[in-house]
């Protein structure tokens, strides 16, 4: 028997390829990450856009998981919805937890880890952009983990917490989900590229374009001066 290789972990064709006593589990654990990212406070680690775009170039393989389905754009369609209600619940919970502990968190004096001003700052971003924040978040690795968490601890109204969190949802997840399946398609037809042999490349670019506008900010972003 081999050593585990730990390094997998970070490596989205595991979990979706995953079986276990021979049984296909990749669906569930797809499943399982979208709604720990954001729910659990859990696999932020995983790049979950690649791992989206990557469950489009399986997607009959993990629908399979759930029910044989003939048609090809029903098993894509299938599996968008799966993952989006996925996402609907974890930012669920990732809300709830927010707002059962932004009682405590007002309460906080500040520390080294803790400055009171983020949190006021955090309620008046959340007042003025509240719906695009929960939109552009989901897009956006390790920003859509904590997004639905700032917004129960600021007490965003639940109604457009939720209209927000459901159409990000669809949006994240029919947007990449489609995006590798047809992709996949087109490649290999038009070009005789098989996209799962570039599992590496694809990871690596995806994270590249989906980290950009974060360095983008970060770099623009320049304290003040006095």
């Amino acid at each position: 028997m081999s050593d585990f290789d730990w390094m997998q972990l970070l490596n989205p064709e595991f979990y979706i390829t995953m079986s276990i006593g021979g049984v296909k589990v990749g669906l569930w654990i797809v499943l399982f990450i979208v709604f720990a990212e954001t729910g659990l406070f859990a696999g932020f680690f995983l790049p979950g856009d690649s791992l989206l775009f990557l469950a489009g170039i399986y997607s009959r393989d993990l629908v399979e998981n759930f029910a044989v389905i003939p048609s090809d754009i029903a098993n894509v369609t299938l599996l968008s919805v799966l993952v989006a209600v996925a996402g609907i619940l974890g930012n669920m919970m990732g809300y709830w937890f927010g707002e059962r502990s932004g009682y405590y968190l007002y309460k906080k004096e500040d520390s080294f880890w803790f400055k009171k001003k983020y949190l006021i700052q955090s309620k008046d971003f959340f007042e003025r952009y509240g719906g695009k924040a929960i939109i552009f978040a989901r897009f956006l690795p390790i920003v859509r983990t904590f997004a639905p968490i700032v917004a129960g601890i600021v007490t965003m109204d639940k109604k457009k917490f939720m209209f927000y969190n459901i159409v990000s949802s669809f949006l994240w997840s029919f947007t990449l989900i489609f995006s590798g399946h047809y992709l996949y398609g087109m490649f290999l037809e038009k070009f005789d590229i098989d996209l799962k042999h570039h599992i590496e490349k694809i990871v690596i670019g995806i994270i590249l374009v989906s980290t950009f506008p974060v360095f983008l900010k970060m770099i623009k972003k320049t304290p003040k001066q006095e």
